[in-house]
C-alpha cells in the first residue's frame, strides 16, 4: 500500500487598494521580497510583477533598443497589439522565468469582456502552481480562488478572517454632486444639430481592414457610449473624430457641420471638443492649482500664461464647488487624489460647455469609490448640460446612464458598427 503525502494548498491573496493607498511602494517590496506583515509566507522568494507599468517599460526598450521580448515569437511590436495580446505576452513571458509568485497590479484594467474571460481562465490554471498576489482597486477584479484577504489604507495593510467581513467593510456608497453646472462664460453658436456624421465609413491600415461600412449620427446633447473588443477600431473612430488620424480625408465623414478634407484645420475641430484620457494627467506635473489648472481649460493651454478675469476665477470657483473642492483652489494638482484628478480633468474639459466631451477610459484604475464618483458626475453633465457626451469604456460602470451604445463587432473584413438603444 502506498500513502501520498498531500500536497499544501497554494495560498492566494487579495488586497484591495485605493486612490490613497501607497500601491507603489508595496508592490515595490513584495518584488524585492521584503518581509511584509501577513505575507510572511512570500519573503525572499521569487516573485515577478504582471502590470501596465511592465508592458510600457518592454515597451519603451522595443522603441529605443528594437528588443522585442514580449513579442520575441511574434516578431509583432508591442504597440500594434491591442491591451489583451499585450498582456498575454507578457504573461507568457513571465512564465517562463518560474516565479513562487506573481504581483497582479490590476489585471482586468483596459479589457474587453471576452478578453478579462480569457486572463481569468488562464490565471485560474497558473494558481494550482504558482501563488497569486491581487493588488487591486474594484472588489469585481478579485479571483473567486483567493484565500486571503487584505485592505491598504495608506501604508497599512489590514487583513481579515473572513471574505464576508471583507467585502461588508469595503462596499463603497455612492457619491454625488449638489450643485448645478455652471454655464459658460461665451455659449458655442452651432446651428447643427447633427456634430458628427459616419456614413459608409471603412478604414484599413496596411492590408488590414480595421472598420467597415460605418454609419453613425452623433447628435447635439447625446449621451453615447461606444463599446468594443480590443482592437475593434475605437481608437480609430476617436482620432477620426478629433482630427488627429488622416484616415478621415476622402471618406464621407461629416465633424460640425464640415465635410472632412473641405479646408478645416485639426484646431477648428479640437476648439469644440472636450477630451480626457486619464494618461493626460502627467502633463500636469508642475505646480498647477486647481483654479489655475480649471481657468487653463478656457485657454487649451498645458498651465496658465495669461493673467485670469474676474470672471474666469469664478467661474472656476464655481466648478470646484460642484466637485466638493471649493476649499481646496489654491490646492496644487499633484496633492490630490487620482479620483479627484479626474473630476478636476473633466470640469476642465467640460468648462466651455464644448460641443462634444470624449471621455476614453476615464475609470481605468479607480478604485470603486473613485468610479462611482466620476459615474455621477458624468450623469449630472449629460442631465445639465447640451453637450453631448462620448463614453469610452471596456468595463460596464453600474449608474452609468447613456441613451445610446454604439458597438464595434469585429470580422474579418472589419468592425461593423451596430446602433443601441438603452431602454431606462
Amino acid at each position: 500500500m502506498y500513502f501520498w503525502a498531500k500536497l499544501p494548498q497554494v495560498q492566494h491573496y487579495a488586497i484591495l487598494t485605493d486612490n490613497r493607498s501607497n500601491q507603489g511602494q508595496l508592490v515595490q517590496d513584495l518584488m524585492a521580497g521584503k518581509p511584509i506583515s501577513g505575507l510572511e509566507a512570500l519573503a525572499k522568494k521569487k516573485g515577478a510583477l504582471f502590470s501596465r507599468s511592465e508592458i510600457q517599460r518592454y515597451m519603451g526598450e522595443e522603441e529605443r533598443h528594437d528588443i522585442k521580448v514580449l513579442g520575441q515569437q511574434s516578431g509583432q511590436p508591442l504597440k500594434t497589439m491591442s491591451s489583451g495580446e499585450q498582456k498575454k505576452a507578457l504573461l507568457n513571458h513571465l512564465l517562463k522565468r518560474l516565479p513562487d509568485y506573481l504581483v497582479l497590479v490590476n489585471p482586468f484594467d483596459n479589457l474587453d469582456s471576452r478578453a478579462q474571460d480569457e486572463l481569468k481562465e488562464r490565471l485560474g490554471a497558473v494558481s494550482k502552481k504558482v501563488a497569486l498576489v491581487q493588488v487591486v482597486n474594484r472588489l469585481d477584479d478579485i479571483l473567486p480562488f483567493t484565500i486571503h484577504f487584505a485592505r491598504l489604507k495608506g501604508n497599512e495593510l489590514i487583513f481579515y478572517d473572513n471574505v464576508q467581513r471583507f467585502r461588508a467593510e469595503n462596499q463603497c456608497v455612492a457619491g454625488h454632486f449638489q450643485a448645478t453646472i455652471p454655464p459658460p462664460l461665451h455659449p458655442v453658436k452651432n446651428k447643427n444639430e447633427v456634430l458628427v456624421q459616419f456614413s459608409n465609413v471603412s478604414v484599413s491600415f496596411g492590408e488590414k481592414p480595421v472598420l467597415k461600412n460605418i454609419d453613425w449620427t452623433i447628435k447635439k446633447g447625446e449621451f453615447w457610449q461606444l463599446i468594443g473588443p480590443n482592437g475593434s477600431g475605437k481608437t480609430t473612430l476617436l482620432t477620426m473624430i478629433t482630427g488627429d488620424s488622416h484616415k478621415g480625408y476622402g471618406q464621407n465623414l461629416t465633424i460640425f457641420g464640415h465635410k472632412k478634407g473641405s479646408g478645416e484645420s485639426v484646431w477648428d475641430l479640437k476648439q469644440h471638443i472636450g477630451y480626457f484620457t486619464p494618461s493626460m494627467t502627467d502633463r500636469f506635473r508642475g505646480y498647477h492649482t486647481l483654479e489655475n489648472m480649471l481657468i487653463s481649460g478656457l485657454h487649451d493651454s498645458v498651465g496658465l500664461y495669461v493673467i485670469p478675469s474676474d470672471a474666469e476665477k469664478r467661474l472656476a470657483n464655481q466648478w470646484l464647488n460642484v466637485l466638493g473642492l471649493d476649499d481646496k483652489s489654491q490646492t496644487y494638482f499633484h496633492e490630490l487624489s487620482s479620483g479627484q484628478q479626474r473630476l478636476v480633468m473633466t470640469a476642465r474639459a467640460m468648462i466651455k460647455h464644448p460641443l462634444l466631451l470624449i471621455l476614453d477610459e476615464p475609470t481605468a484604475g479607480l478604485d470603486d469609490q473613485g468610479a462611482d464618483l466620476f459615474v455621477s458626475l458624468v450623469n449630472k453633465i449629460a442631465a445639465e448640460s447640451s453637450s453631448a457626451i462620448l463614453y469610452v469604456s471596456h468595463r460596464k460602470e453600474s449608474g452609468l446612464k447613456p441613451q445610446k451604445v454604439f458597438e464595434l463587432q469585429m470580422t474579418t473584413k472589419g468592425s461593423l458598427g451596430k446602433n443601441i438603444e438603452v431602454c431606462k
